[in-house]
């Protein structure tokens, strides 16, 4: 399977005239990509192919219109080759239906014309013009894929939902490394990172990531690159998604950052000049994401560099940044755009920075922003009600508060009338975050505060951030095993609202219980869970009917098991009981209504 999408886009990619070439698996939910032919250029040329060239592609079907930005792709097939030039542009589309499609190609050329509005501007060039029509097929894949799934698309509720099989998203995953994509087998990274460093008088801080402890992780049929690149860091994803995880959070760029290893341009201190090969290594992986059903939260910026593009402001090299972002990237089912982490751009760059992605994105994928503890208030009461911002990234300095600020963003976005996606995405302190298993075998302070105090305030999940103290950190992770029992305990937070609650339809409700440090979410009337920290018992308020009991362990998943009380009758208060095999740890009692 090695490039093997890329190779066959560079057999159909056009030699000359202006003709296009459809390529892919032309299924609904598929990748899809159209590659034009374009006049000779490199990523050196002094007619910049990226700031000088736009290709945007119009791909339709009646009742139906998508507008996707394309790309400079060197040879077309740049992830083989290390090519860094040649005459293909490209356009990678996602249909969301079988079926006949049209596409038509505007392919202009002018000084900066990549960064202006101007649908007008510039010159025609290339395949200008160029019409066509593809038929798609119905997709073949099923769960977890994502080509199985559809787009994951905000629907006006605070959970994420796809489009085609329209399962409800709830977030599990990894938030470390940050510095995901700095990986020794990407094009242009290993000898670009260590003379940048160089130039700067610094040491090393660290090594660049290899993954080597997954390496058994790599399958036969998976893919690799330019002769068998890219193993581990396939390896590594495989392994995350076999423990049932299903996102990945990671920076796109981190010069002047903490980590300083993860750029995609062609030097990290270069702003229009994009690597075309690294970028296509990139989409293998994120490709394989797809196939996995992980999910690619993609963090453009960190709070030490969102002032180095443009002084903070939406200018000529942010808009770039993001329109290649864009163009090699929207097309994936699940993805959300992160406008940085611990963010410092003011109000009105935030909105900025939005409104530009949600007009250059045909697929309208989520935007968020991650802030510092304490900032709360600062950062995202300005943001309340704006159509183009989907909800918080939060981070908790202290864990204990994780459940008060999901509850208080879930009420206060859905007053505003746009409810919001409320995730718990950095678990402090900001040098502990998460320990490893051998340092903190089970993880109780994590799983009590952070993991079930968000889902059961009402929000969508959470992504687990590794500190900067102990091995295997938020920079030098090398192996996701080292919180394998983290893993396992976030699925079976995820199997249990999956399974047994209608979670779309509940609301926090901790005012119901007697106890002063559980957690209430809850169909009054229909059902209701209750999270135990210390196993004890507590009294909850009931509407008028009869409902059984059962327990949930959030240690070892499993079943639901009995407990001293086995139905309870209301209106008023009734005792819950314990669970029968009660060992003073937490539990989670699940109240259903009798039918």
């Amino acid at each position: 399977m090695t490039g093997l999408l890329f190779v066959i886009a560079a057999l159909a990619a056009p030699a000359a005239g202006n003709s296009a070439a459809v390529s892919g698996e032309l299924k609904a939910w598929h990748r899809v990509t159209l590659t034009v032919p374009g006049p000779e250029a490199s990523e050196t040329a002094a007619t910049n192919p990226f700031r000088d060239y736009r290709l945007d592609v119009e791909f339709s079907r009646p009742g139906k219109r998508y507008l996707v930005p394309g790309f400079y792709a060197a040879d077309g097939n740049a992830a083989e080759t290390g090519a860094d030039r040649g005459n293909c542009w490209r356009a990678n589309f996602t249909p969301d239906a079988p079926g006949q499609w049209s596409y038509r190609v505007s392919f202009r050329t002018g000084r900066d014309v990549a960064m202006t509005d101007d649908a007008a501007a510039g010159e025609p060039a290339g395949a200008d013009g160029a019409t066509g029509t593809f038929s798609v097929a119905p997709s073949d894949k099923s769960a977890p894929d994502h080509r199985g799934a559809g787009m994951l698309r905000y629907t006006g509720g605070r959970y994420l939902q796809f489009a085609g099989s329209s399962q409800f998203y709830l977030k599990g995953g990894a938030d470390s490394p940050e510095n995901f994509l700095a990986y020794a087998d990407f094009d242009g990274t290993t000898a670009r990172y260590k003379a940048a460093q160089q130039r700067k008088g610094e040491a090393l801080s660290q090594g660049l990531h290899r993954y080597e402890p997954h390496a058994a992780d790599w399958k036969p049929d998976d893919p690799t690159w330019r002769g068998g690149k890219g193993k581990n860091i396939i390896g590594a994803l495989n392994y995350l998604a076999s423990r049932g995880m299903n996102s990945v959070y990671f920076l796109t760029m981190n010069v002047e950052g903490d980590g300083r290893d993860v750029w995609p341009w062609i030097e990290p201190d270069a702003r229009d000049r994009y690597d075309a090969s690294k970028l296509d290594q990139w989409e293998i992986v994120f490709s394989h994401m797809d196939r996995l059903g992980l999910l690619l939260h993609v963090v453009t910026q960190e709070t030490e560099n969102d002032q180095l593009l443009d002084g903070g402001e939406l200018g000529p090299e942010r808009r770039l940044y993001y329109r290649e972002l864009v163009a090699r990237f929207a097309h994936h089912p699940a993805l959300v755009w992160n406008l940085g982490e611990e963010n410092t751009n003011t109000t009105e760059q935030l909105k900025a920075f939005c409104r530009y992605l949600d007009a250059i994105d045909a697929y309208d994928h989520p935007i968020v922003v991650h802030t510092y503890p304490g900032k709360y208030d600062e950062v995202y009461t300005p943001l309340l009600g704006f159509p183009q911002f989907y909800g918080p990234s939060l981070q908790m300095g202290r864990m204990e508060r994780t459940h008060a600020e999901t509850v208080k963003w879930v009420e206060r976005s859905a007053a505003s009338g746009r409810p919001w996606y409320v995730c718990h995405d950095e678990v402090g302190p900001a040098d502990t975050g998460v320990k490893p298993d051998s340092l903190d075998a089970d993880h109780d302070g994590v799983r009590r505060h952070v993991l079930w105090g968000n889902l059961l305030g009402g929000g969508s999940g959470c992504e687990w951030y590794f500190g900067y103290k102990y091995p295997h950190n938020d920079l030098n992770c090398e192996d996701w095993r080292s919180r394998e029992r983290l893993w396992d305990q976030t699925r079976w937070a995820l199997e249990f609202f999956q399974q047994q609650l209608p979670f779309t339809e509940m609301q926090p409700a901790d005012e119901l219980t007697a106890a002063a440090d559980d957690y209430c979410f809850a169909r009054p009337g229909e059902v209701y869970a209750v999270y135990l920290p210390a196993g004890d018992s507590t009294e909850l308020e009931l509407a008028q009917g009869r409902y059984s009991v059962g327990w949930y362990n959030p240690r070892q998943g499993g079943e639901l098991v009995a407990g001293t009380v086995e139905t309870l009758s209301g209106p008023g208060r009734a005792s819950l009981g314990r669970p029968v095999k009660d060992d003073g740890k937490d539990w989670v009692a699940l109240v259903r209504k009798q039918r």
